[in-house]
């Protein structure tokens, strides 16, 4: 027992210095001299701290920082509330095809993003909104299949009978969902809300697309342009970009850490349910 018990903890250290490994270079290297970026070190020789200060005067990263949170917070806050509502409605209430209703929802996670990548930026451009920061959250307006299902598993998994006893009372369904599932439902609604955070957050594809003005750009879109402009052939500062890229990976790590005990039972909970 205590050899199986000494190999786990080998494999599961192994696994962690793993996953570990490439943010540490990146930390590194964003700590060098531009010369000693790509070398074979782990630690720099010399630590190069004005490189998080040149990337400050070298780009608005403030601007887009606000930028990166103002969108993340609202693609999460708009997609946790109304998948969380399509999926309340697909567990709590009984009709007629309600089953290939929600298969045809599903259905559409089989639709790669491409496909639709341009009758959504037409609707867009028609509304006149093609080139603002709207489009980057507004579709989560209708709510995403996958944490429609996400959710519908927990709300089926929640006691009919409080919800019958709650209407014999005179409570409405609003009140059903708002006053009693989602306070049952918290972890999963965490867990809803940190993954679309964290994909948000990290997009790069649809500010590629809608962004044009510099004042606009997220983190990602921003590190972007900085690769662009200094990973060139005639102005290679990459110790630039890789600064870049910790301060775009570190708040996902403390949000992760501030919702860790909340997000690990809304997945665990899942597995048991599934």
């Amino acid at each position: 027992m205590t050899a199986r018990r000494v190999l786990r903890w080998v494999l599961l250290t192994a696994a962690t210095v793993l996953f570990l490994y490439p943010f540490v270079w990146l930390l590194s290297a964003s700590l060098k001299p531009g010369g000693q970026v790509f070398d074979n070190a782990l630690l720099p020789h010399t630590w190069a701290w004005g490189n998080y200060a040149d990337i400050w005067r070298a780009a608005p990263v403030a601007a887009w920082l606000l930028n990166s949170v103002a969108v993340s917070l609202a693609a999460a806050v708009t997609v946790t509330l109304t998948s969380s509502l399509v999926a309340f409605g697909f567990a709590y209430f009984r009709f007629p095809g309600r089953n290939a209703l929600f298969g045809l929802v599903l259905a559409t996670m089989m639709l790669p993003g491409a496909v639709t990548m341009i009758p959504v930026y037409l609707i867009w451009n028609s509304a006149g909104l093609a080139h603002t920061q709207v489009p980057l959250w507004a579709g989560n307006l209708f709510g995403s299949a996958f944490y429609i299902f996400l959710l519908r598993q927990f709300f089926l998994g929640l006691p009919r009978e409080v919800f019958e006893a709650a209407r014999v009372d005179g409570a409405s369904h609003w009140t059903l969902f708002w006053r009693i599932a989602v306070p049952l439902c918290r972890p999963a609604l965490i867990v809803s809300f940190v993954f679309e955070l964290k994909a948000s957050w990290s997009d790069l594809l649809k500010p590629l697309i809608y962004l044009r003005d510099p004042a606009l750009y997220t983190l990602p879109r921003g590190l972007k342009a900085l690769s662009d402009q200094f990973g060139q052939a005639g102005e290679q500062r990459w110790e630039i970009v890789l600064a870049g890229s910790v301060l775009t990976t570190v708040p996902l790590l403390i949000v992760f850490f501030l919702a860790q005990r909340y997000f690990l039972a809304g997945i665990t909970t899942d597995n048991r349910r599934g």
